[in-house]
């Protein structure tokens, strides 16, 4: 299978691959932009994955002409601009440990490595320059199945960061299919761990609320959350039949931005 599209067939694009690969290294995209080309939705950032170190995509790239941003250098993450479009460079990596929203990462040299540290296997797809689907972790069929699924085990991805409890709705509320239902054992784990949301900036959390609440149909999400203990935690007093009938009278982003105002 192969992914497509003018993101991926860009000239300046192919140029930031080109880099890399001429010089004997790994270019792949990952994340957001395959998983979303897969399903047809709109391509915003371009991520691309490399077992080069950040040192030498900095070196490789004002070989190339190109201008590169230390960005997130600690987490080797190098932004690089090529025809006006940033696209982040990210060493693969394995974390050695976790402190919650903070990972202690070592570099890796395999991409089933950096896969094994995502948080959801629709998110652990890779392509390579020319399109080619790479799937170490089995990713493809939830992604065409709609399923959010955990990286292994869902208790032990949350533990890492407690992010993910809300990430997970999140994502179900955009990607997952309504009439399949949520993920079993994820919804457990979130419910068995939704304690540790208290660990969370109010910001973080109202970050990724609003995000969820702005898909086009949240209910089902909101449905679970409120099931699984978590829309309480995060909005108490909160129902997700109280927010359907607020989305039924004023649409988005309105209400959202009413939201916004209550700190949410």
């Amino acid at each position: 299978m192969r992914v497509s599209g003018a993101w991926i067939d860009a000239p300046a694009t192919q140029a930031v691959c080109a880099m890399l690969v001429e010089a004997g290294h790994a270019a792949c995209f990952v994340g957001g932009c395959v998983r979303n080309a897969l399903i047809g939705a709109c391509v915003d950032d371009i991520d691309i994955a490399t077992d080069a170190r950040p040192d030498r995509v900095i070196a490789l790239a004002g070989a190339a002409g190109l201008r590169a941003v230390p960005t997130g250098i600690a987490h080797g993450t190098v932004t690089v601009i090529s025809g006006g479009t940033g696209h982040e460079i990210t060493t693969f990596r394995r974390d050695a440990e976790t402190f919650g929203r903070h990972a202690a990462v070592v570099y890796a040299d395999r991409i089933e490595e950096d896969a094994a540290r995502r948080d959801f296997t629709m998110n652990a797809l890779y392509a390579r320059p020319d399109g080619t689907v790479l799937d170490p972790l089995g990713g493809l069929p939830d992604l065409l199945a709609r399923r959010v699924r955990f990286v292994g085990d869902p208790a032990a991805r949350i533990v890492e960061d407690y992010l993910r409890i809300l990430r997970f709705f999140l994502f179900h509320a955009w990607y997952g299919e309504a009439a399949g239902g949520i993920d079993g054992p994820g919804l457990e784990a979130c419910a068995a761990h939704a304690e540790g949301l208290e660990k969370l900036s109010r910001e973080r959390i109202g970050a990724e609320v609003r995000k969820m609440l702005g898909a086009p149909d949240p209910g089902a999400a909101l449905v679970a959350m409120e099931g699984a203990g978590v829309l309480g935690r995060v909005l108490p007093g909160a129902s997700a039949a109280a927010f359907a009938r607020l989305q039924a009278r004023d649409p988005a982003p309105r209400w959202l931005r009413r939201l916004a105002v209550l700190g949410v």
